[in-house]
């Protein structure tokens, strides 16, 4: 029996994102792929722009760069499985706002909150759920306070989102390793 939730964690270009869409396709739709990205710049919009054309065209999509919880949970409709992409952008969006204003950003303590308190909403939904995150702690340390506070946070909520779920798996080169 597949599990209800699922953290799938990966760096970049690790293959996490694939590899969530075809869990979720395997679990069931409809399906509700809710993104977080917003457009800041144009090679982000282009990378948005190939993430909406490889999804099935029967999934439905929820962008949705803050508030994510509330949002999904006001348009569930008849989806069976949600598919958030992701918790990265999530804390950022929460951080510093889809504008990515680091001038004006959130205190670093209050964005993790509501980050964990969004997933703790996202994880009590009437469907299955697949979070996907990237797992930051294993680069570079950031050489600016703000890039550590973040790593920092983004790592205290990928536990808090570990513990939360069903089944939890970590990409590399394209290859999953189911850790839970």
């Amino acid at each position: 029996m597949a599990p209800r939730s699922a953290l799938v964690l990966g760096g970049a270009r690790s293959g996490k994102s694939r590899f969530a869409e075809r869990l979720a396709e395997e679990w069931g739709g409809p399906v509700l792929y809710v993104a977080v990205a917003t457009a800041s710049d144009d090679e982000m919009a282009e990378r948005i722009r190939r993430h909406r054309a490889d999804r099935p065209p029967s999934w439905r999509t929820l962008e949705v760069p803050l508030g994510v919880g509330e949002a999904v949970r006001s348009n569930l409709g008849n989806a069976r499985t949600v598919l958030v992409e992701d918790l990265t952008l999530q804390l950022s969006n929460l951080l510093v706002g889809p504008g990515h204003d680091v001038a004006h950003s959130a205190p670093v303590e209050l964005a993790e909150r509501r980050a964990c308190a969004e997933v703790d909403e996202l994880l009590g939904l009437p469907a299955r759920v697949v979070l996907v995150s990237n797992e930051v702690g294993m680069g570079l340390v950031p050489d600016y306070a703000l890039g550590r506070q973040f790593r920092d946070a983004l790592g205290r909520l990928n536990q808090h989102a570990a513990a939360g779920v069903e089944a939890v798996y970590f990409l590399v080169a394209g290859l999953p390793m189911r850790l839970r």
